[in-house]
């Protein structure tokens, strides 16, 4: 028996999420079928986490068990052949046998986009949030440090989540412009369900004066979700990258964050880059 751990990419639009349901259609299913294909056996997938339906993955780790003595390169090759246009194999390796795709996962980096202009972009339907308002990023940056370190994000998680504990850390939180593109990167140790897409909801809401940057550090302290904004929409969040350290076989991840010098610097694990 052999683990592999395997890195793809897809674009979630067609997709009720990642994971299997009985009655739509998963990047699970797709995936678990054109391996079962290729192995000659049915095969089962663990994924590092679970994406909603509409959310896009740029770098996605899962893996899986086989006997086959297939080679790695080959196995993504024949893959790819019989997997659909939105969803791409992008590496396989041998990785150690008790190695799991999500409880291996030491952090993990999401990416949202945002186009800002009056006119939606008929090639960015679908991949990214339209927001018509003026967007300043510099505001948007100011709300964005107000969440880095370690809080509760109650108010951040959807009210359906199950979860023993909200507390989460984040590293960083950056945001970018480019032309009419307005880029949120946001790296952390776990997120909740829901809680990016809430997080830049409510930015958008103080963004747009519903909401004053005031309010985020009272929004943190209620721990309730009727206090924070919207929740912004799916087609803008993508799953970036995902962290692994060397305990599995794996290429640890060093450095350390750059913060602002009136910044305190939240301290970050070797894991991330």
């Amino acid at each position: 028996m052999r683990t592999l751990k395997c890195m793809m990419a897809y674009r979630g639009t067609k997709y009720h999420g990642f994971q299997r349901q009985d009655n739509a259609h998963t990047v699970q299913e797709a995936v678990e079928q054109a391996l079962g294909s290729v192995l000659n056996h049915p095969a089962t997938i663990y994924g590092c986490s679970r994406t909603d339906t509409g959310v896009h993955a740029r770098q996605y780790c899962f893996s899986f068990q086989t006997e086959r003595p297939i080679q790695p390169l080959n196995l993504v090759r024949g893959v790819n052949g019989r997997l659909p246009d939105d969803i791409s194999l992008l590496s396989a390796e041998d990785a150690a046998l008790s190695f799991h795709a999500r409880y291996a996962c030491r952090g993990k980096e999401y990416l949202y986009l945002i186009h800002n202009s009056e006119s939606p972009n008929p090639f960015l339907r679908d991949l990214a949030c339209h927001h018509r308002r003026p967007i300043d990023p510099a505001l948007l940056q100011a709300c964005a440090d107000r969440f880095i370190g370690t809080h509760d994000f109650k108010s951040f998680c959807s009210a359906q989540a199950q979860r023993t504990s909200t507390v989460r850390t984040i590293y960083d939180f950056s945001v970018e412009m480019s032309g009419d593109s307005i880029i949120l990167l946001v790296k952390g140790d776990g997120f909740l369900y829901n809680m990016i897409r809430i997080l830049v909801g409510t930015m958008l809401q103080v963004n747009d004066g519903k909401l004053k940057l005031s309010d985020l550090d009272g929004i943190l302290a209620a721990r309730d979700r009727r206090c924070a904004g919207k929740t912004a929409m799916a087609c803008g969040l993508y799953l970036n990258r995902v962290f692994y350290d060397d305990a599995y076989q794996t290429e640890p991840k060093k450095g350390l964050r750059i913060v602002k010098k009136e910044m305190e610097p939240v301290p970050v694990p070797g894991w991330i880059r």
